[in-house]
């Protein structure tokens, strides 16, 4: 059979190591709260899976994502495997991402299950939850922000609506769309006086892709040259927040179209122009360290009754197409995590990485399902 070759392969490999160590959950305690009260899974491993380009391609499952899911479940529709998605992507809160998933892969995904790109941001919510903040991106970032804690939110699209002219391209777009429903997520109701054009915004968040790059850049730079009061005298700058730092990304288009990273550079390489101090800013996202290690302590809730000090899962496995980003972050995270690296993606060579050589090379997710699953019952 197909993961039986693919077991041999990677049991020759010297590439291909069981990874063993120890941690201890001190963040997430609120995830898989809602699989308490179910058996818990006999499995010794978990799985990170990414989405787009892994599993599903638009809202297209591809490489037998369905079938390679359903197998983590029992008869019963139980999930027996313990799993994540651990995406970059975002711009929705988790619960609507989660049932959105739920729909298009017939399986039932919790929104503990799924972390975003921005999901850290939650972390900020004591530092900036009663001040301005502007949250950027497709999707409903404002919500997203809102969701979180954040009192006091409003879109990028909605925040440029209180500036005339702010935009010198304004009236050559359509913004109706993209004003469309975006008021009932702001937290306070405001007046000529003391709307947000007299307010100091104290953060802004990149929350999802900008769809509008030249607006974006220009309403960014004037927040962030002038402490957070466009149209003032220049000032320090207010924090920045990215949710991820891909440059790329696979979609419905042939080749990698350009993503939040490319945005970034695009936006520090303009303030850095026009502006006398360097753009300052903090990344989230894949490949950094701390969102592998939110992973391992989210997936530790799915055991019902971990020994402190003991770690049940004895292998973390994250499946990804992204050689910068999914590969590199379970190599620089260590152990326990092990790398498998699918072609249905970003990724389309015949071999390994030679910087950041995977694990393991599969073509799809039912193959990388395949050989976790072989692989972990020849060792029990």
């Amino acid at each position: 059979m197909k993961f039986l070759q693919i077991l041999r392969k990677a049991a020759t490999s010297p590439q291909n190591r069981h990874r063993v160590s120890s941690f201890s959950a001190n963040n997430g305690r609120r995830f898989f709260s809602h699989l308490h009260s179910q058996p818990p899974p006999p499995a010794s491993f978990g799985i990170a899976f990414d989405i787009d380009g892994v599993i599903l391609r638009g809202e297209t499952p591809i490489g037998g994502s369905k079938q390679a899911l359903k197998r983590l479940y029992d008869e019963s529709g139980n999930m027996s495997i313990p799993y994540v998605f651990l995406t970059n992507g975002g711009g929705v809160p988790e619960s609507e991402r989660a049932a959105e998933l739920s729909k298009l892969l017939s399986v039932r995904i919790l929104a503990s299950q799924v972390i975003q790109g921005h999901s850290p941001f939650m972390q900020l919510v004591n530092r900036f939850e009663n001040e301005l903040i502007i949250a950027v991106g497709k999707g409903e970032p404002a919500k997203v922000m809102s969701e979180y804690g954040f009192k006091n939110v409003l879109s990028l699209d909605e925040y440029a609506s209180y500036f005339e002219h702010i935009d010198p391209l304004g009236k050559f777009k359509n913004s109706t769309s993209q004003l469309a429903g975006c008021k009932k997520y702001s937290s306070k109701e405001t007046d000529s006086e003391n709307g947000p054009p007299s307010q100091r915004v104290e953060a802004v968040f990149i929350v999802s892709d900008s769809v509008d790059w030249s607006r974006d850049i220009q309403v960014l730079c004037d927040i962030l040259s002038t402490g957070g009061l466009p149209g003032r005298e220049i000032s320090t700058q207010p924090p920045l927040y990215f949710a991820n730092d891909d440059l790329s990304y696979q979609g419905l288009f042939p080749t990698e179209r350009l993503g939040m990273g490319a945005f970034r550079i695009a936006l520090e390489s303009i303030y850095n122009r026009v502006h006398p101090n360097a753009l300052e800013y903090a990344s989230y996202g894949k490949p950094n360290p701390s969102v592998f290690k939110n992973a391992e302590n989210i997936l530790m809730q799915s055991i019902c009754h971990p020994v402190e000090g003991q770690n049940p899962l004895k292998t973390l496995y994250m499946v990804g197409d992204n050689l910068l980003v999914d590969i590199k972050g379970a190599q620089q995270a260590g152990q326990p995590w092990f790398s498998i690296l699918t072609r249905s993606g970003v990724f389309k060579g015949k071999g390994n990485h030679p910087v950041y050589p995977a694990d393991l090379v599969v073509d799809t997710v039912e193959e990388a399902v395949d050989y976790i699953l072989s692989k972990e019952t020849l060792q029990t």
